[in-house]
């Protein structure tokens, strides 16, 4: 990590905070494997006792990636029985897609894909993209956690098991995203009308109300279960290869074509973030990576040049955009998505969440 993280401090031996905040987030994991299986055990039982006399026991998205894909077929092995769910935002690379069609046929789980209106989707994208705030994915993930509840509450399923985990996703400074990890729907709405269209009309999004009612009263919660999975980053790849014929895309989310051109080449040129660093630290601090290997990982592009010269031709022309129109926005002044309407006193009220704003700019 490096001082491109704005809220970045180090002590004198040159520790950072990440690492500090890593370790000290580990502490709510059992670090001895049979207390740490003790609880694994404990949560099942509580997902399968909600799920007595349902079709399901539970919802779990997947992307066609590594955590989400090694966390279904870890499912299976559990013995839930798993709604999966896809969001098709219509950028997926031809091998997610056939990794997840081999996810569901393989381990014979129902699949529910979601398939947004490429059009109305296309144009928040652009919102987003001439709005030049920070976080492009933050419309995704909304998607995503919208789709995911709703679907949640329609088969009356109480639990949603993600694939976030502290191994692989434990270190992101919060200045090189926007908060948004219980939406703002506000925030949304307000950058698509002035840049975008007038009103969304089918984009699937959730109040944070509606959120507060599916969590506090239909009781709808998420768990990180693979934090308590034996979960090593290689022998998951080599695990999902041979029992589910999984293939590899490249870098951390690269399964999408959207996040590669915008973690490889958006964030890095515009914002002056390298994404690969936090993922690299996490790997360093969960000792899944060495120091020295990891820096040297750096010294190599975000993207390589044959797949970089494909996507800055491919994705402009799919968003509709000119060359000469995406390069005037890659000029534009970075803008904080402060600087628009959000629900954060509304969100800080409801969920008791209180961040100072970090301008991007």
């Amino acid at each position: 990590m490096d001082t491109s993280d704005k809220e970045i401090t180090f002590t004198e031996k040159g520790e950072c905070n990440h690492c500090r905040g890593y370790d000290i987030n580990m502490q709510s994991i059992p670090k001895d494997e049979v207390l740490k299986r003790k609880e694994l055990d404990r949560i099942v039982d509580e997902i399968k006792k909600a799920g007595k006399g349902k079709e399901y026991d539970c919802i779990s998205g997947v992307s066609g990636g590594v955590d989400s894909t090694y966390l279904t077929y870890m499912l299976k092995v559990l013995g839930l029985r798993v709604l999966v769910v896809h969001l098709d935002n219509g950028w997926n690379s031809e091998l997610a897609v056939k990794n997840i069609e081999n996810i569901v046929t393989k381990l014979d789980f129902d699949l529910y894909t979601n398939v947004l209106d490429w059009q109305e989707f296309k144009s928040l994208q652009v919102a987003y993209l001439k709005a030049s705030v920070l976080d492009l994915e933050a419309l995704s993930d909304h998607a995503i956690f919208a789709t995911l509840y709703k679907t949640a509450n329609k088969y009356n399923i109480k639990n949603i098991i993600t694939g976030g985990n502290l191994v692989t996703e434990g270190i992101l400074p919060m200045s090189w995203r926007y908060d948004r990890k219980l939406t703002d729907a506000v925030n949304i709405k307000s950058i698509y009308k002035q840049f975008g269209g007038k009103k969304i009309e089918s984009f699937p999004s959730t109040s944070i109300q509606k959120l507060a009612y599916y969590m506090k009263v239909k009781k709808i919660k998420m768990i990180d279960l693979l934090n308590f999975l034996p979960y090593e980053k290689d022998e998951a790849k080599r695990i999902i290869t041979e029992k589910l014929d999984w293939k590899d895309y490249g870098g951390k989310h690269y399964e999408s074509i959207i996040t590669r051109f915008y973690q490889g080449y958006i964030l890095p040129k515009k914002f002056g973030i390298d994404k690969r660093r936090a993922h690299l630290a996490t790997l360093v601090a969960s000792n899944q990576m060495s120091r020295e290997s990891a820096i040297e990982v750096l010294k190599t592009p975000t993207l390589p040049d044959e797949i970089l010269s494909q996507d800055i031709e491919y994705v402009p022309k799919k968003l509709g955009l000119s060359n000469k129109e995406f390069e005037d926005i890659m000029k534009q002044t970075p803008k904080s998505h402060e600087d628009y309407p959000t629900d954060l006193k509304l969100r800080n009220i409801l969920f008791g969440i209180n961040r100072k704003v970090i301008k991007n700019g």
